[in-house]
């Protein structure tokens, strides 16, 4: 059985507001999805993460967003096509620039928050993201929510020759189509750190969720989540780290 990469979203810091535990959750992870300015983080921020990434040998992604601070990022906007490429290419060479100063690369990308959302909702904005993705240079992995039919977004990996990573969420509930719970729905985030571990399993194993409407839900899985910003998926992460470990000498 292939065991799935655990990633973060990480380095969401902006200025004096520290908003996660960066330094704790680096060691248990695979891939660090790093915030590139728009919905948090800065440039010190962003060299301090892409630091501790490289020294604990964990793969960096870019974390774009919307420009949305305020929001955190969370809240839609009204983006054409060319402006999601545009903010995708900006924020990506961003942190590729740190990355170089201090020896390292961008590997893969994972969009964040609302961009995230809508491009699987949005055909459009999805090939806008792919498109992105494929014209930076270097081969980039786009990191994208797995769903219960992935049709379009192979279609589209193999007519932009860009790789992907199917991802699934330890510590979010799901709708039948496979789309997250909106945060504004009650039971959308889990908030127990056994539900968070229990859900990680599950997926690391290939089997079935159970959908917001009480159906099995099977996802293609190749990475799982963790929030940076949930403490009970904090408290998770060393005992999911050390659950794949057993799952993967099995």
């Amino acid at each position: 059985m292939n065991t799935p990469l655990l990633n973060c979203d990480i380095g969401e810091s902006f200025g004096t507001w520290n908003m996660s535990c960066d330094a704790d959750i680096m060691p248990f992870i695979d891939c660090a999805n790093i915030a590139c300015g728009f919905h948090a983080s800065d440039p010190s921020t962003m060299r301090k993460t892409v630091t501790l990434a490289l020294a604990h040998d964990v793969c960096i992604g870019a974390h774009p967003a919307y420009p949305d601070l305020v929001g955190f990022g969370r809240r839609s906007m009204s983006c054409s096509p060319q402006e999601v490429e545009d903010l995708m290419l900006y924020q990506i060479g961003a942190l590729e620039g740190i990355c170089r100063a201090l020896g390292g690369r961008v590997q893969y990308v994972k969009p964040h928050g609302a961009l995230y959302n809508d491009m699987m909702r949005d055909a459009r904005q999805l090939r806008a993201v792919f498109k992105a993705v494929s014209a930076y240079e270097g081969e980039l992995r786009l990191m994208l929510m797995s769903q219960r039919d992935n049709s379009t977004a192979l279609a589209l990996s193999a007519e932009f020759g860009v790789p992907v990573w199917f991802e699934a969420f330890a510590d979010r509930a799901y709708d039948p189509a496979g789309h997250l719970v909106s945060r504004s729905l009650p039971g959308a985030v889990h908030h127990n750190p056994q539900t968070v571990i229990d859900q990680a399993l599950t997926l690391a194993r290939g089997e079935d969720l159970i959908a917001s409407d009480g159906r099995a839900l099977h996802l293609q899985v190749d990475t799982i989540c963790v929030h940076g910003d949930n403490d009970s998926s904090i408290a998770a992460v060393q005992r999911i780290r050390l659950a794949l470990g057993e799952l993967k000498k099995a």
